[in-house]
């Protein structure tokens, strides 16, 4: 199958560049070019594209404006391009928010250091999310509509997927549960890690939890170092917890969630009666490829508190995680895994439970609800 693309960019030369090298994977055909929001909108109507590339800052009508009104009119998975600057950060957040599934930083080299790396990763995620589009709806996620929200408020719509991943065909899948039992095991922190979709994943999980949670929460969402300050400050406007990107030598609370600061590792140290955070510098020569990595956190967790884990795999591409998820497991951990059919990419999730690693997949929708009724 090939996927057509729609590029849109108001920089001739970069929508030629992009264009080049999408034209080059077999999967992907570019069928038109736009030079801004309102062309963008007018040309995914006429062309009927099954993915757009879509840049933040353009004249006449703005990226963000731009994938709100594509959303309207005829939902199409939108891969942004920004700037990895603060205000890049808040604008893609926005962007994430209206409807657009990921992100790439704008210039190549913030990508990977290699070209060919770097022209890879686009064409795997422009093809990732254009299958994701069978069966897209808009969401109606916003983060203005959960801040603060009651336990008892009603459940929003989340995206469906198509259940394809990277063209291979589905491991076997674990029954999706909705709610569970609690088990009465004793737990000492909560451990989510996410990647393609975990914006927004990740907000709908926190922002329910009452301000009162017991335990402490350590969140490792795959983002670069610039947006992961604004992606704290955000979760945290819009939850009842207290959220806040992790800094050395931070005195670990409950009721709090540290997010790993991105281009760096976060792990757990035990001083005396309390847990403090390390940050760690990725240096290039580190074999890790992802900086923060959830396979190092979650193996840090395991060490510091042995099996007291509920640890939660989100959407996400690759298999991050998995490693760190087994060592939490021969622990005692609980692990569990965000089902298929809410995924936007079924990566990291199916990763662990084809592994047999998780016990449940559950529903986006449902894992707040079932990670307060199993720790309570």
């Amino acid at each position: 199958m090939v996927f057509k693309v729609l590029v849109v960019d108001d920089s001739t030369f970069y929508r030629r560049r992009v264009k080049e090298i999408l034209d080059d994977d077999r999967e992907l055909e570019v069928v038109g070019e736009a030079r801004n929001g309102r062309d963008a909108l007018e040309k995914a109507e006429a062309l009927k594209p099954d993915v757009i590339t879509m840049d933040v800052e353009m004249p006449v009508m703005d990226g963000i404006s731009a994938v709100k009104a594509i959303m309207e009119k005829r939902p199409t998975p939108i891969l942004m391009f920004s700037s990895l600057t603060h205000h890049g950060a808040q604008a893609t957040l926005d962007a994430l928010e209206a409807g657009a599934l990921d992100f790439l930083p704008k210039k190549f080299e913030d990508i990977a250091q290699d070209r060919k790396d770097a022209s890879r990763l686009l064409c795997t995620k422009v093809r990732l999310i254009a299958r994701r589009g069978i069966g897209l709806k808009r969401p109606s996620f916003r983060a203005t509509e959960t801040r603060k929200l009651p336990d008892n408020a009603p459940k929003q719509a989340f995206f469906k997927t198509s259940g394809l991943l990277s063209g291979h065909k589905d491991a076997a899948k674990q029954p999706t549960v909705s709610s569970v039992r609690a088990t009465g095991k004793q737990y000492k922190c909560l451990a989510i890690g996410a990647s393609t979709g975990g914006p927004v994943a990740l907000q709908k999980v926190l922002s329910p939890l009452p301000a009162e949670f017991p335990y402490p929460i350590f969140l490792v969402q795959h983002m670069p170092g610039t947006f992961t300050t604004a992606f704290a400050q955000r979760l945290d406007s819009n939850c009842n917890i207290k959220v806040k990107e992790a800094e050395h030598g931070d005195i670990v609370e409950p009721g709090h969630a540290y997010l790993a600061p991105g281009g760096k590792q976060m792990l757990l140290e035990t001083i005396g009666a309390n847990k403090r955070i390390a940050i760690v510098d990725a240096s290039a020569s580190d074999k890790v490829n992802y900086k923060p990595s959830v396979d190092l956190t979650f193996s840090s967790l395991a060490k510091a508190y042995g099996g007291d884990v509920l640890g939660v795999i989100l959407t996400g591409m690759g298999a991050d995680g998995k490693e760190g998820c087994r060592m939490l497991k021969d622990k005692g951990a609980t692990i569990w895994a965000q089902d298929q059919d809410s995924c936007v990419v079924y990566g990291m999730p199916q990763a662990v439970a084809a592994a047999n690693i998780s016990s449940k997949s559950i529903n986006i929708d449902d894992i707040s609800s079932c990670v307060q009724t199993e720790m309570r």
